[in-house]
Order: structure tokens, then C-alpha cells, then sequence
């Protein structure tokens, strides 16, 4: 019995690759590994706040999906930010009239925080702009051509749309030289991760011959919601059949934080269940596929920094951490 819980341990430590790095979070701290240009490992560790602690409505059922998303938004650019300051750019000359004016009238922790915030605002905005809106205004062409157009012949193509477009995307950075690297990364720590919930020693032989499909993925969460959100959009537009472009684009924007709420609480099951077979696994299998653009075979340096990164935030009680 005891070997039994063992194998079905699921750890809810998760992590994101960086610029040659990892960020592993786990119940208590979250730290940071970088290897600098120099070959060395450098590590930043914080103790973890939670909002959900000062304010327990956070935590509930479906809110606590969008609060938990937004918040890895924010850490994840943190993060990448971190990262990049070890492989700076060519100095490409003086610095343009803004860039002094930024410095010169504010702090270099209000700068940071700028430049996060827009770096958070930015993503969010081109993440909304490809897969919410530009496949309700494409559509909306078509019946601008096509006016007698049956409005659930739209809504699928809208559906199917928002995946091509996903998968395009990811297609085209998995094609970046750059982002290559990241993927590695990316591949190690879901190795290392697997390593961890077999029980096995955290050693570049026991992490390398791991899967680096891992069912909790923010890949596959992703795809989720898009697929939620083609199936709560698909009610809604069934029931109340709206055809303008701009309602139909609000619409999309109100209910993307039930989408969210409901993706999570959805991942949350599949992630506990996906490797009992039956129908979690036949529900993981999209999301598993689409790790194939965005995880590759890591070398064994990334698999160190993956090591480390995981060692660092593992609980100072064991089983803490159990999903």
C-alpha cells in the first residue's frame, strides 16, 4: 500500500523556463537558477506570500483559478526579467529621449515595476487580441460577404479558428532558434518534476530518462481554456444569438474569467487523475500532444539547473506539497 501512494504521489511544485534558467515555485518558497555566461549557477529564493491568506474569497472554487493565473502572469515576467539581465543585448548606442527621461524621474524599483506591468499588460493583451478577438473579427468578415451565413456555422468556425491560431503560434516559436533553448528548459523541468513524484533520486541519470510530457503543463492549461471557451461561447451565442462584431467581443471578454475559474478547476482534476488511465487521460491526450512544440530533450547542464531549482522550494515538511 505504501509503495502503491508512493508511485501516485503528485507534487503540486510547478515551474516555468526561463533565459538559461528555471523558476520552480512550491508551497512555501520560490526560487529562481540561472546559469550565467560564466557556466555558473546563481540562485534567488523567496518565501511565498499568498494573497488568498489575507483575503480566503480568493482561494474559493473557480476565483481562485483567475487570482492563481494572474499571479503567475506577474512572477513568470518577473522572472523571464531576471533571467535576461544575465545575457544582456549588444549595446546598440545612447539610449533614446524616453529611456532617459525614465531614468531620470524615476526609481529603479518604479522603473522594474513599470516595465513589468506593461510587460504583464502587453502579454495579456496579445494572448486576448490572437485567440478572443482576431477570430470574432475575421468571422465577422465572413458574414459581411456571406450574409446568409447560419450563425452556428460561425460559431464553429470562430471555435476552430482560435485553435489554428494557437497552434500556429506555437508552431512559430517552436521554430526560433531562442526559444529552442527555453523549450530544453522547459523539457527538463517537467523530467525533474516526474523524477520527484517517482521517488527517485534528483540525478541528471534519473531525471534524463524521465517524460517530458507533463499532463499540469501551462501548455495544456492553455489549450484548455481555449477549448472552454469555445464551448461556453457556443452556449451563450446558441441562446442569445448575437451577431455584432464589438457585442460579440465583449461578450468573449466577460466571460473569459469563468473560462479561466473553470480551466483550472478542470486541470486540477485531470492533473490528480491523468495517469490512472480512463477518461482523464483521454482528456490530457490534446494537451500532452501540443508539448511537443513547446518541451525538447534537454542536455544535462539544463537538467543541474532544473535539479537545483527543485531543491530549493521543496518543503521543509514532506508531503506538503501533494496536489
Amino acid at each position: 500500500m505504501a509503495e502503491n501512494q508512493k508511485a501516485c504521489f503528485r507534487t503540486s511544485i510547478g515551474g516555468q523556463a526561463l533565459i538559461e534558467g528555471i523558476m520552480m515555485r512550491g508551497p512555501e518558497k520560490q526560487a529562481v537558477v540561472v546559469r550565467d555566461q560564466d557556466g555558473r549557477l546563481v540562485e534567488k529564493v523567496e518565501e511565498l506570500k499568498f494573497i488568498k491568506d489575507r483575503y480566503p474569497i480568493l482561494g474559493w472554487p473557480l476565483i481562485r483559478g483567475l487570482v492563481n493565473f494572474l499571479g503567475a502572469m506577474v512572477n513568470g515576467v518577473r522572472a523571464l526579467m531576471y533571467s535576461a539581465d544575465f545575457y544582456p543585448e549588444e549595446d546598440e548606442g545612447e539610449p533614446s529621449r524616453l529611456e532617459q527621461w525614465l531614468e531620470a524621474h524615476l526609481s529603479s524599483k518604479k522603473l522594474e515595476s513599470l516595465i513589468l506591468g506593461l510587460a504583464v499588460v502587453m502579454g495579456v493583451g496579445l494572448s486576448l487580441f490572437l485567440f478572443m478577438v482576431l477570430p470574432t473579427f475575421l468571422t465577422g468578415g465572413l458574414l459581411y460577404f456571406f450574409p446568409g451565413f447560419p450563425l452556428w456555422g460561425r460559431n464553429v468556425l470562430e471555435g476552430l479558428m482560435k485553435i489554428a491560431i494557437f497552434l500556429l503560434y506555437l508552431w512559430a516559436c517552436s521554430r526560433m532558434k531562442d526559444m529552442r533553448r527555453v523549450f530544453q528548459y522547459h523539457g527538463a523541468e517537467h523530467k525533474t518534476i516526474f523524477c520527484y513524484e517517482a521517488g527517485l533520486p534528483l540525478t541528471v541519470e534519473n531525471v534524463r530518462v524521465q517524460p517530458r510530457h507533463h499532463p499540469r503543463c501551462g501548455t495544456s492549461f492553455l489549450f484548455v481554456v481555449i477549448f472552454v471557451s469555445i464551448l461556453a461561447s457556443g452556449v451563450v451565442f446558441g441562446i442569445w444569438p448575437v451577431t455584432n462584431v464589438w457585442l460579440r467581443t465583449a461578450v468573449h471578454l466577460l466571460l473569459l474569467p469563468l473560462v479561466v475559474g473553470v480551466t483550472y478547476e478542470f486541470n486540477r482534476w485531470v492533473g490528480r487523475h491523468s495517469q490512472e488511465g480512463g477518461l482523464a487521460a483521454v482528456l490530457t491526450a490534446p494537451g500532452l500532444w501540443m508539448q511537443n512544440f513547446t518541451t525538447f530533450e534537454p542536455d544535462d547542464s539544463m537538467i543541474e539547473v532544473a535539479i537545483r531549482s527543485l531543491e530549493l522550494v521543496l518543503p521543509s515538511q514532506q508531503g506538503k506539497d501533494a496536489w
